[in-house]
């Protein structure tokens, strides 16, 4: 009777899981490197780049206008999408580079979006660029994810698949295993792979592209780096960044295709973003919005303003909103989705945007914040606080998204408001990070 009843429990069981993974949705993410606001052609693309998978998710999905990242840089912005929490509370407040910081990486301690997925049932996986630690202990696989391929550095030759401090950098697992190709093409190959496979149970694939980063490199040009390396100044850079930015495009539609071949569409979401603004020459120009102010690496807009698009076939109604969401909102916003509860080890800064995607929900009034080097930013509706050094200035985007116009003397009261909240905000975000702090010199101190 007894072991009647256990089988009639475990088949229960099996049901009960069999039933919630058919419920649960599946997630893409998507993650351009250094791509502007302005890098598609449906977020006003002034150069010639034609986008039309990307714009064909805008069209049919939400396209958000004021989406951010969380970090004004490359690192710091994954530490966030990864656990939902500002990274400044992780210590990855600047870049992991390879030169400087071999031997460092994001806490085990955290808890990433992989893990909490991985708990709940998913298989997952991430292909492309991580930029969360070096050494074989910080690799994705220990960190949440099933599966990796990519290249754990900053960037690599797009070709040679060499980082910036001439070491080889592409992995499999959480061993280097170098393998011939163009990396946005082999980023595609894996995930397509990772999707045939994973068909019959949810999944969660993060797809991180390393496009348009710098080496600037289209799909037929030589390597900068390496025995056969040629001057990254031979290649003609305007011609070189379209084809990166069309040749991830290209690979997003891939990715569709096979969703849409094994009839997943109407149970995957995807999430389509950038880590940071626009860099600086060698191309970068060609995906800025010349309406907002400053690049990658500042507090601008320019610098942490980026492309947003949400698309969920039959589930997310085609729109366009303004509502301001973030990078670290991403956590809580899969886990909501996949009706998982969002238990992590350390409180969350992120919110929910799945009542947002789903029925146009307007997001709750919150403060928002950056900080890097010495300058740090606070928003609240329409106004912002920018630190630049000591010296302090209030803008309100509504009327000025240039944040050319100081107002700082026309409204005392808000700007004292905004700068205290940045300094309450720094000195909560900066005590007793998670791991060792990545470059101690990577935020600013609020002026007394």
């Amino acid at each position: 009777m007894k072991t009647k009843t256990l089988t009639f429990t475990l088949a229960l069981l099996c049901l009960s899981s069999a039933i919630r993974a058919a419920e649960q949705p599946n997630f893409i993410l998507m993650m351009a490197d250094d791509l502007g606001y302005a890098g598609l052609s449906c977020f006003g693309n002034r150069h010639g780049i034609q986008t039309p998978n990307l714009d064909a998710m805008a069209k049919n999905g939400l396209k958000f206008t004021d989406f951010h990242s969380n970090g004004t840089v490359c690192s710091p912005t994954r530490a966030a999408l990864m656990t939902g929490r500002y990274q400044q509370r992780t210590g990855v407040t600047g870049v992991i580079t390879a030169a400087s910081h071999r031997n460092a990486g994001l806490a085990h301690k955290e808890t990433t979006i992989a893990d909490l997925l991985k708990a709940n049932g998913y298989r997952t996986a991430i292909f492309g660029k991580w930029h969360l630690g070096y050494p074989a202990t910080f690799n994705p696989i220990h960190q949440g994810f099933d599966e990796y391929v990519g290249f754990v550095s900053g960037n690599v030759c797009n070709q040679s698949h060499i980082d910036q401090a001439m070491q080889e950098d592409w992995w499999k697992q959480d061993q280097l295993t170098p393998e011939k190709g163009y990396q946005t093409t082999l980023i595609g190959n894996h995930t397509v792979d990772f999707i045939e496979r994973s068909k019959d149970a949810p999944f969660f694939v993060y797809v991180a592209f390393g496009a348009p980063h710098y080496p600037i490199q289209g799909p037929n040009d030589p390597p900068t780096r390496g025995p056969d390396k040629v001057s990254q100044n031979s290649i003609d850079a305007k011609r070189a960044y379209r084809e990166m930015i069309e040749s991830m495009d290209a690979e997003v539609g891939r990715i569709r295709a096979k969703v849409e071949e094994l009839g997943l569409a109407e149970k995957t979401v995807f999430f389509f973003c950038s880590d940071n603004g626009h860099s600086m020459g060698l191309g970068g120009e060609y995906s800025a919005d010349p309406a907002l102010r400053g690049s990658k690496a500042t507090v601008y807009e320019g610098g942490v303003r980026v492309p947003g698009i949400a698309y969920w076939p039959g589930t997310i109604a085609p729109a366009v909103t303004e509502e301001v969401g973030m990078t670290m909102d991403l956590l809580p916003t899969f886990a909501s989705l996949a009706a998982v509860p969002a238990k992590t080890e350390y409180p969350l800064d992120g919110i929910d945007l799945a009542p947002l995607m789903l029925h146009g929900t307007p997001l709750p009034k919150r403060p928002l914040f950056w900080s890097f080097k010495n300058t740090g930013a606070a928003r609240l509706g329409p106004w912002k606080y920018v630190l630049t050094g000591n010296t302090g200035a209030l803008y309100n985007l509504d009327d000025d998204r240039a944040e050319s116009i100081d107002r700082s003397a026309d409204f005392p009261e808000k700007f004292q408001e905004m700068q205290q909240r940045y300094a309450d905000w720094f000195k909560d975000a900066s005590t007793n990070p998670s791991g060792p702090q990545i470059d101690p010199n990577a935020s600013a101190t609020p002026v007394k």
